[in-house]
């Protein structure tokens, strides 16, 4: 039993914890010829360059599969009709919305300010130059999707890997073999990133410690700060967006939406997974909130997959969390890059804990942004993590709800207790 309590979370936490008191330690006598090339640039810097490298190896076959298993699986649209491009337009406007939330508040609070690492960088990273808007979108179609993911440019590899999964949709039974195959290549690119994370404590302790000990106490305001833009965004998009669309496109009271649905929220704060609250999100919006089955039944596994709007809001602030402590000044093309990329990939960002971690390594290498920044808030992610869960989940059966109101298939006496249901006991 002690042995299961004491999980992955857990394991990192100790290792931030660790790492930020060992760079303390070491801050003072950092210049001392052995701290500073045996520990600090060989030990610490080698084992944090492997978990980074680790990270940015899995960012094209992850992103790849994914989108093409996610979009392979559309072929439901044509047994609902008009449900699936209502329910995936709401999902890419709440989580476009959550993107431009979150670097939003991260432009106005400026969590990264004040944070100089390009220390550590050396003076190794500029921004890319600027590209013509007409450029990005022309771009967006590869001419050669093999080069895309050898050089990885994610935009032109998310396009190919939607139009590849359509495409089987569209060819429907002679295409399940094929479909199979990138289940099972999606099912073992997510097992490599679980046996990553496994390393995740080491790798933490290891880039704190050569963190603060290259710039002390400096860089512990510039994360609580980052920290809090994380959750102000999430907050903002719960009470703000995800309640006004409840009240004005649903015309339902939140309050008691809120009372039914915190058990789901509980379970998925506990277990940071979209896929393990999947089964009592499901039978919460049925039997307690009064949602269609078939509709539910469709949109709930559906925004599991695509609708990480929790995740999207991380990605926006770390993005600019990260610009501003290397001291790199991002445009109006940047921002719009970001929006335009961390929405693409929600659709591929699985509902397990540790990927938000990998999709934001894309999105940092599509604006020209250092990905060895996620050293900074790796071992705050977790906590993070968490709390982008519920975020996400949240989104899920307010989207199904709205739905199913406009399609007339939403049974308001269960979701104001109006009447008697036979399953009523929820856990």
């Amino acid at each position: 039993m002690k042995e299961k309590k004491f999980t992955l979370t857990k394991k990192i936490f100790i290792g931030l914890i660790l790492g930020l008191v060992c760079g303390l330690v070491l801050y003072p006598v950092k210049e001392i010829p052995f701290i500073k090339d045996w520990v600090l640039d060989f030990g610490f810097n080698l084992i944090g360059k492997i978990f980074i490298n680790a990270i940015k190896m899995m960012v094209v076959p992850l992103v790849f599969v994914s989108l093409v298993v996610g979009a392979s699986s559309m072929g439901d649209i044509k047994k609902l009709g008009r449900v699936g491009g209502k329910i995936m337009g709401l999902y890419l406007v709440t989580t476009a919305a959550a993107i431009v939330v979150a670097m939003s508040l991260a432009v106005l609070i400026n969590p990264g300010l004040g944070l100089d690492m390009s220390v550590l960088a050396k003076g190794e990273y500029t921004i890319k130059d600027p590209v013509p808007l007409v450029d990005v979108f022309s771009n967006m179609v590869p001419t050669n999707p093999i080069a895309s993911m050898a050089n990885a440019d994610m935009l032109p590899i998310i396009v190919f890997a939607i139009l590849f999964g359509t495409a089987m949709t569209l060819v429907g039974s002679r295409s399940i073999k094929v479909r199979e195959f990138f289940e099972e290549i999606n099912d073992i690119n997510l097992k490599v990133v679980e046996m990553i994370m496994t390393f995740a404590p080491y790798g933490v302790f290891c880039l704190m410690a050569k963190t603060f000990a290259t710039l002390g106490y400096s860089a512990m305001l510039p994360i609580l700060a980052y920290m809090a833009t994380i959750l102000l965004g999430l907050l903002f998009q719960v009470c703000l967006v995800y309640n006004g669309l409840l009240m004005g496109m649903a015309r339902l009271n939140p309050i008691t939406f809120f009372k039914k649905f915190w058990p789901v929220m509980s379970v998925a704060f506990s277990t940071s997974s979209s896929n393990a609250t999947l089964p009592l999100n499901l039978k919460t919006v049925q039997e307690k909130l009064g949602a269609s089955k078939e509709i539910s039944s469709f949109t709930i596994p559906l925004g599991a997959t695509v609708n990480m709007d929790g995740t999207a809001i991380m990605q926006g602030v770390a993005t600019v969390f990260i610009a501003q402590a290397f001291g790199i000044a991002l445009g109006f093309d940047d921002y719009l890059m970001v929006i335009l990329t961390a929405t693409l990939a929600s659709i591929g960002t699985a509902g397990v804990p540790g990927v938000g971690l990998v999709m934001l390594s894309m999105v940092l290498t599509q604006v020209g942004l250092p990905v060895e920044g996620i050293a900074l808030i790796i071992g705050v992610d977790r906590i993070l993590d968490m709390s982008r869960t519920v975020v996400n989940i949240t989104g899920d059966a307010i989207c199904t709800l709205i739905v199913c109101k406009s399609e007339n298939e939403f049974d308001e006496e269960i979701y104001y207790d109006r009447k008697v249901y036979v399953h009523e006991d929820i856990a």
